[in-house]
């Protein structure tokens, strides 16, 4: 098990007995992007979920609907085409061919994506963080698994996630279904 994920598993103190088998290939092939091994490792094991009442992980095939990956990819890229239609890309996104793709968002409406730029591989892929209702971004150069275990253990602290995360103890809830 990738050591990152195993970490984060440990810090959220879930089970990840159950096998959620993906069809990788179809979800990457609709995304167009081969996803990062730790994200996929973590959904398979663990699958998308709650953490600490705040930060939601996106899954394919998500029971819950609201959070399904590529449902949430879509909306994200057309919501940042709005965006940049307006205002200006920031630095970080200007190379052409640049990607956003989610992978998390939270109930204040900040959205945790990976940040993909041309030629680069999954293992590369950056931390994106929006603000809500701003335009202020915060990029991480560290993987799904690594950046979320490090801000659960206060490791790295974010100016745009809320302050009251994250809870002591955690606590993580697995989607169910929601139509």
């Amino acid at each position: 098990m990738n050591e990152h994920v195993r970490r984060l598993i440990d810090v959220l103190e879930t089970d990840a007995t159950a096998a959620q088998q993906q069809d990788w290939s179809g979800i990457e092939s609709e995304l167009q992007v081969r996803l990062p091994d730790d994200y996929k490792e973590f959904i398979e094991r663990v699958g998308g979920g709650w953490v600490d009442g705040y930060l939601y992980i996106l899954a394919p095939s998500s029971p819950n609907q609201h959070y399904d990956l590529a449902k949430s990819s879509a909306e994200r890229e057309e919501a940042h085409e709005d965006i940049f239609d307006v205002e200006d890309k920031p630095a970080q996104l200007d190379p052409a061919g640049s990607r956003i793709v989610p992978w998390g968002t939270t109930d204040n409406g900040e959205w945790l994506s990976w940040r993909i730029l041309p030629g680069q591989e999954p293992t590369e892929f950056a931390v994106l963080i929006n603000e809500a209702r701003g335009d202020r971004r915060e990029f991480h150069e560290l993987g799904f698994a690594e950046y979320l275990s490090a801000v659960l253990l206060r490791e790295i602290q974010s100016d745009i996630l809320s302050s009251a995360f994250p809870c002591s103890p955690h606590d993580f809830r697995k989607f169910t279904y929601t139509p």
